[in-house]
């Protein structure tokens, strides 16, 4: 059985030997964020506080490291005992870093469970760790939002969750027809394993994880695997009631005995829900399962429809019991968690990404010896709110220029000896590349202009 992965040396006594040359790589399944990669992952994190703010939920923090049986208790053996990076501390406790964050909200909420007002709209944005092969969508250091609500039992949280995971969407330009969202139930899957397939326990646990990987590996593969899991005698009945299920198109093609079950009518009240928030694209899903051990009701997924990330974006779900592992009285539970770059990829195949310049707002270039009357102009324009640059190296014009323009800057200020005393000063769009010659007071109110066309609320977008 695999371990998780350790972050301490085996020998407390090694020493590291230098290298004649260190690598100017990130450590493998990071990334570097510089400033263009910042100015996006600015603009999906504001579109997502901006979102869940919308909905009444209100922003928290958590730990980045915790006690590993925080994981280890219910996030399921592949997550706490496999991917999750871990190390023992000077007080000899098993410390991991947050691979997820569902048990750290849990855990805050059952802290204060008697004094948090319900429901509790809650949500975060945080970075975590995962050891796994990283792929395209998929890396060891990863961000993502958390939303979760607590407090309420009725399926009306579920459909306010998916109703927001399609706002966040729909935030960035998207449109129905570019993402579908699976629906499905831990009940109506447990009543499929036990009732309708006659699986014990243990079976059942191999048959679900099977089910999570069957669009990932073949048919033949997947059948011989399920012929394992319901050993000879068992198999040829249980391939045929497979075989029923995945012909299922919607919930009216289940077999009768599941389609009759509680678990299922209550995936149908969510339905009915999600149609008066005006969900329209969401589908019942038998095979969708989701891993994690701590889901006991719905479950659900995104999925982007484009042929070329035609993948899950995120997903989520109801986690009942997870509050009441804390110590806690036990309180529902509903969460989803979209990623960064899950979210940057359906950007990138559905052309959403906008031009996103420097938070840089212009550029004052240098001319001559006027370096003291430009330091008191950027000075100014900084006290008026203008987000100003002052060339202070003393280059020749043309190197000054072209800082400006890789930087990405929108305007730049010229100055020299004559400008500051006539006080107009050549202004320079350099996307456009119009000059004209303005005033201090006709600079300010051009560049908050431009703030306003572009972005609705700038500090927020750059917070």
């Amino acid at each position: 059985m695999k371990k998780s992965i350790s972050l301490q040396s085996e020998d407390k006594n090694a020493t590291i030997t230098p290298m004649s040359t260190l690598s100017s790589q990130p450590y493998k399944g990071t990334r570097d964020y510089y400033p263009s990669d910042k100015r996006v992952q600015n603009y999906i994190f504001s579109n997502w506080k901006r979102t869940a703010r919308s909905f009444g939920y209100e922003e928290y923090g958590a730990p980045l490291l915790e006690p590993l049986e925080v994981y280890a208790a219910k996030s399921g053996q592949e997550l706490a005992g496999e991917q999750t990076y871990t190390f023992m501390d000077r007080g000899n406790r098993q410390v991991a870093i947050r691979p997820e964050m569902t048990p750290s909200i849990s855990r805050m909420v059952a802290a204060r469970r008697q004094e948090m007002a319900y429901p509790a709209r809650l949500f975060s944005i945080a970075n975590f760790m995962r050891y796994e092969r990283p792929q395209r969508g998929r890396e060891r250091e990863f961000w993502q939002l958390n939303v979760d609500i607590f407090g309420v039992d009725t399926v009306l949280a579920e459909a306010e969750i998916i109703a927001m995971g399609s706002q966040f969407l729909k935030s960035f330009g998207a449109t129905d027809d570019m993402f579908k969202i699976k629906v499905n139930n831990r009940k109506v899957i447990d009543y499929m394993m036990a009732q309708y397939l006659g699986l014990d326990a243990v079976q059942a646990q191999l048959m679900i994880k099977l089910f999570d990987r069957k669009s990932k590996i073949a048919h033949g593969d997947f059948r011989d695997q399920a012929v394992e899991i319901f050993g000879d005698a068992m198999a040829p009945e249980g391939l045929k009631k497979i075989s029923a299920l995945l012909a299922a198109k919607n919930m009216a093609e289940l077999p009768e005995s599941i389609r009759e079950s509680s678990a299922v009518k209550e995936v149908q009240e969510l339905f009915t829900q999600l149609e008066h928030a005006g969900v329209k694209n969401a589908i019942f899903d038998i095979t969708l399962m989701r891993g994690l051990d701590y889901y006991t009701g719905t479950v659900f997924e995104f999925f982007d429809t484009h042929e070329d990330n035609n993948r899950s974006l995120f997903g989520g779900g109801r986690y009942d019991g997870l509050v009441g592992l804390f110590g806690a009285e036990p309180i529902s539970a509903v969460g989803m968690a979209p990623g960064l770059t899950m979210t940057e990829l359906f950007l990138q195949v559905h052309d959403l990404v906008p031009k996103i310049t420097s938070t840089t707002e212009v550029y004052i270039v240098v001319l001559g010896d006027a370096l003291k009357g430009a330091s008191k102009l950027a000075a100014d324009l900084r006290a008026e709110g203008v987000n100003a640059e002052l060339d202070i190296t003393g280059r020749k014009l043309d190197k000054q220029l072209k800082t400006a323009v890789k930087k990405d800057i929108p305007f730049i200020i010229f100055v020299g000896d004559d400008e500051l005393q006539s006080e107009i000063y050549p202004f320079k769009d350099t996307a456009s590349s119009d000059e004209q010659k303005l005033s201090f007071e006709r600079i300010v109110s051009s560049v908050k202009d431009r703030r306003r066309a572009h972005l609705d609320d700038l500090d927020e977008f750059f917070d």
